[in-house]
């Protein structure tokens, strides 16, 4: 039977201490206000920084497993009903509203996050126009990935049968056809009530700005998750087995915010939102995994954001090095090495380096000590190092803010 305890709050009391480790519970308000704040908050928050009855605080850190993200104190008064980690799947049985209010309100919090993120790292806002589909086929088509090509023509064509690049979008279609190039129908338009998908590599699974309607579970294989930004291929994740995507657009209704392509080939669990309602009340356990995910996704791009104001170069690479270390819960070790799924040069564009100053960025990057590359990916001979040259590299950067802030105060006064 699922007890969940209530506590109090005095105000002025600190319920939660961002960068505290291993919180094994969240809160929901059931009375008060409480205001939660960040060292570092590169957003606003979208519902604003004071918090309500009905609203929860530390989900994603005690859902993710990672340190917390934020700092609350109550405001007034406040009673909070605690739920550990453990229980939350019995509370997605016994009170799926609350469960799947927390679900939605992830979603809704990543979309926003995404968008954030977008306009800050890539200088351009989320590009939903059905359009950008045929310029995702444009831009395989230079690549010579025909296959994945084939398949943005095409859905650009369904989905805009007359627009601005109907005639284009269809010649190339049918030239790429001619050449021999195939996509299997059922990869095109796979059928609704089939749950396994197999994919080979380099097969898309589904386009950026394409309308959705199902999340996928990796049964077996690794998935690369991109977008198509300035022409140029940005890597968002590598997904392995056990992982989910697709997510927001099940829950949204939205068009697809990136691409997933099969790195390998792999086997994929489909789940649509009939399969998804029966799954809330029938497995739990699976549902909670979602919020987990999702509380994972959220969390690190907190982290991407924060890494977003680090000037240095080489620095931001350090501390995404970490801030992906930190995501797979990976140790920090000394003398200890690890070899990333990714290059530098893809690294680079996680950074959202410049084009402009990417040579240079990657010819000193590259010769930092503790960095090698092995078969084109990235590996770190010690990651105790790692971590080190990555706080170091951040501590210069706050005592030079530090400096300027000073000198900026000193002359406003001196002007006075």
């Amino acid at each position: 039977m699922l007890q969940l305890a209530f506590v109090n709050f005095r105000k002025g009391s600190y319920i939660l201490v961002e960068g505290k480790v291993e919180s094994d519970r969240f809160y929901i308000i059931q009375g008060g206000k409480i205001q939660i704040t960040k060292e570092t908050e590169v957003v606003a928050e979208e519902g604003g920084n004071i918090l309500g009855p009905g609203d929860f605080i530390g989900v994603v850190s005690s859902m993710s497993g990672h340190s917390q993200i934020e700092t609350a104190v109550a405001i007034t008064d406040v009673t909070l009903i605690s739920v550990r980690r453990d229980q939350f799947p019995e509370l997605i049985e016994k009170n799926t509203p609350v469960a799947m209010k927390i679900i939605y309100s992830f979603t809704k919090k990543m979309r926003y996050l995404d968008e954030a993120l977008t306009r800050i790292t890539l200088k351009k806002n989320v590009d939903t126009d059905i359009t950008h589909l045929f310029s995702i086929g444009e831009y395989y088509a230079k690549l010579s990935k025909y296959s994945l090509a084939l398949y943005a023509y095409y859905h650009y064509l369904k989905n805009a049968p007359n627009g601005p690049y109907a005639a284009v979008a269809r010649e190339r279609f049918m030239a790429l056809k001619s050449m021999g190039v195939q996509v299997h129908p059922v990869l095109l338009e796979p059928k609704s009530g089939e749950m396994s998908r197999v994919y080979a590599e380099e097969a898309m699974i589904f386009c950026e700005c394409q309308p959705g309607a199902e999340l996928y579970i990796i049964q077996k294989g690794q998935v690369k998750i991109t977008k198509i930004v300035d022409n140029n291929e940005v890597l968002l994740a590598v997904l392995k087995a056990g992982d989910m995507f697709g997510e927001m657009a099940l829950l949204e209704n939205k068009p697809r915010s990136a691409s997933a392509i099969a790195l390998e080939g792999c086997q994929l669990l489909a789940v649509n939102r009939q399969n998804f309602n029966q799954m809330v009340s029938t497995q739990p356990q699976l549902i909670a995994r979602l919020t987990t995910t999702l509380a994972d996704r959220i969390w690190l791009m907190y982290k991407q954001l924060a890494n977003t104001l680090i000037t240095d170069p080489i620095g931001k690479m350090y501390d995404m090095l970490v801030i992906q270390l930190e995501k797979m819960k990976i140790p920090f070790q000394a003398a200890k090495s690890y070899t990333f799924e990714f290059g530098p040069t893809e690294l680079a564009n996680m950074c959202a380096i410049p084009k402009e100053h990417l040579s240079r960025v990657l010819s000193e990057f590259l010769r930092e000590p503790v960095i090698r590359i092995v078969d084109d990916r990235i590996t770190v001979t010690d990651l105790v190092e790692l971590s080190k040259q990555s706080a170091y590299r951040k501590k210069i950067l706050e005592i030079e803010r530090s400096r300027n802030e000073g000198r900026t105060a000193t002359n406003s006064t001196v002007l006075r």
